[in-house]
């Protein structure tokens, strides 16, 4: 089982960017794609960003695209989100997510296990 911690969260102004890093455990995790999603108030989560096990290939969301980049470094085990132009919008807890299966990547993303969040606020 993977453990993830996020970091990185805050606030900051509208036009403004800040970088969440997802710190993982275990020995695997250079096998694992890896993803973010973020939950508004009062909204269902939803998926922001993910990248495959090797950093190759990346996916968006429509809404970040342009804006934010995914990368990670599996030599700390660590994944990114960058977030530039940052929205009001963008506000939500942002959680990092391993897929449940290694060496998978498709559309859907299936979550093996999360982090616990780290809130990014954007003020107007």
């Amino acid at each position: 089982q993977v453990q993830l911690v996020e970091s990185g969260g805050g606030l900051v102004q509208t036009g403004g960017s800040l970088r969440l890093s997802c710190a993982a455990s275990g020995r695997t995790f250079s096998t694992y794609a890896m993803g973010w999603f973020r939950q508004a108030p009062g909204k269902e989560r939803a998926f922001v960003a993910a990248i495959t096990w090797n950093g190759i290939a990346t996916r968006y969301a429509d809404s970040v695209k342009g804006r934010f980049t995914i990368s990670r470094d599996n030599a700390k085990n660590t994944v990114y989100l960058q977030m530039n132009s940052l929205k009001p919008e963008d506000t939500a807890v942002y959680s990092c997510a391993v897929q449940e299966r290694p060496y998978v990547w498709s559309t859907q993303f299936d979550v093996g296990s999360w982090g616990q969040g780290t809130q990014v606020t954007v003020s107007s």
